[in-house]
């Protein structure tokens, strides 16, 4: 499994994690879709768009792989926001590759791509 080195392991102040420490002895948890409900606790809401912020300072419009990145805080992305990046697509594999569906997240998380390079600010300005 490989480790993201960097990638913070959690929303900075909160419990939800975004990274596991070992793999499991019983295998890789699948991803799944999870269905996002427009009356999710506002905690929750910024889990998911902290999650993502981080996923596009660490790995951009490149495809990565899932190695020790949460496989619930993904599913809660997952088939939107953050896409198969092979086919075939094994969701229990921590080997998997991954990579994030720009046109999907700007309309999902407007606040995390809101300066993005290439739309008037430098890599410098951006706020992640």
């Amino acid at each position: 499994m490989e480790k993201h080195r960097g990638f913070p392991g959690r929303l900075p102040g909160t419990d939800f994690q975004f990274t596991i420490r070992r793999a499991s002895k019983e295998g890789p948890t699948k991803i799944i879709r999870r269905e996002r409900f427009r009356d999710r606790r506002p905690p929750d809401r910024r889990a998911d768009e902290g999650f993502m912020a981080a996923l596009w300072a660490h790995f951009g419009e490149e495809p990565f792989v899932r190695g020790n990145l949460d496989a619930g805080r993904l599913s809660w992305l997952f088939g939107r926001e953050v896409v198969p990046a092979e086919e075939p697509f094994d969701p229990q594999d921590y080997d998997a590759l991954l990579r994030i569906d720009l046109a999907q997240a700007r309309r999902s998380f407007p606040d995390v791509f809101g300066d993005v390079p290439g739309e008037g600010e430098d890599e410098e300005d951006k706020g992640w």
